[in-house]
């Protein structure tokens, strides 16, 4: 085989997990999802886990990095390199095929394109820019990276701070990895695209549809009953930041759907916006149109 990952990318809306699975299923895979938030328990509405589209033709899929910690712990780039290459192993040493799918930019970046993080680099960075500004440390960060895949990034201090040093990292492209364990990726990347109006139609359904049938109101008021904190809810961003300040009396129902409706579609851009650098840094991505099974099957056969 001239790879050793198959990577499934695009925006959010375009059924890439649900063409994954199918994969998956027929080439002997299991998923390993690249999401930022589908890591963290009893986030499922808001993060679109939709755990029923990993049993496919009575089947189930394995999959690895969603459910695997509490909304009120930490994760980044670095746990998810670890959890990443472990799972890797685990399923090559199965003698099966590892599906790298999801949405994040930033940590498809950080294994497609072979960079890496310890955690000597977050601190490192926190007593570098300790006593620099919020404001000098975003001009900092733009810089380094004017392409940021969330504007959280850019909203609290923790953040910022960590951001510059994944960026940093990036850059200097590291072979120091002593705190992760790597191995030679060669993975075949497909991206799934759509028109922009037609994900601005999906994102639009989806979300009336989590709102008004599936509970995302619910999910995030559960969330804050359980001890998740209102501070903790805007940094994960979207669906539960704009949910969070509707029922804090922030917003009122409809300005906190336009506002989160708007903020998703805004998000699908940086997504396309995020894959297209990837690609002038040197990332080869097969562009398929839409979730299309047959043309992803046939461009793995043909590398096979």
């Amino acid at each position: 085989m001239n790879f050793n990952l198959i990577t499934v990318l695009g925006p959010t809306a375009t059924g890439k997990t649900k063409l994954a699975v199918q994969l998956a299923e027929y080439f002997n895979g299991e998923i390993i999802s690249a999401d930022s938030r589908q890591v963290y328990h009893r986030m499922n509405i808001g993060t679109g886990k939709d755990l029923s589209e990993y049993i496919f033709k009575g089947k189930q899929i394995h999959y690895h990095l969603i459910d695997v910690i509490d909304p009120t712990e930490e994760f980044n780039l670095y746990k998810f390199q670890q959890l990443f290459y472990k799972a890797f192993e685990e399923i090559s040493e199965k003698k099966k095929i590892p599906f790298l799918v999801g949405g994040t930019g930033m940590y498809l970046g950080s294994i497609l394109q072979d960079y890496s993080l310890n955690k000597a680099d977050f601190e490192k960075t926190q007593q570098e820019y300790f006593s620099f500004s919020d404001e000098e440390l975003r001009v900092i960060l733009k810089k380094l990276n004017p392409v940021l895949h969330n504007t959280t990034d850019l909203n609290i201090r923790e953040r910022i701070l960590k951001a510059i040093a994944v960026s940093k990292a990036q850059m200097d492209n590291r072979a120091d990895l002593s705190e992760v364990k790597t191995v030679n990726i060669k993975s075949l990347n497909i991206g799934v695209k759509l028109p922009r109006e037609e994900i601005k139609k999906r994102i639009t359904a989806r979300l009336k549809r989590r709102l008004d049938e599936e509970g995302m109101i619910d999910e995030v008021q559960s969330l804050l009953d359980s001890g998740v904190s209102y501070d903790k809810m805007i940094f994960f961003g979207l669906e539960y930041k704009f949910i969070a300040q509707y029922l804090s009396g922030e917003l009122n129902k409809n300005d906190m759907f336009q506002k989160l409706n708007s903020a998703i579609h805004s998000f699908a851009k940086r997504q396309m916006t995020w894959f297209r650098k990837m690609e002038r840094e040197g990332v080869m991505i097969n562009w398929i149109e839409g979730p299309d099974f047959n043309k992803a099957k046939e461009l793995i056969e043909n590398n096979l």
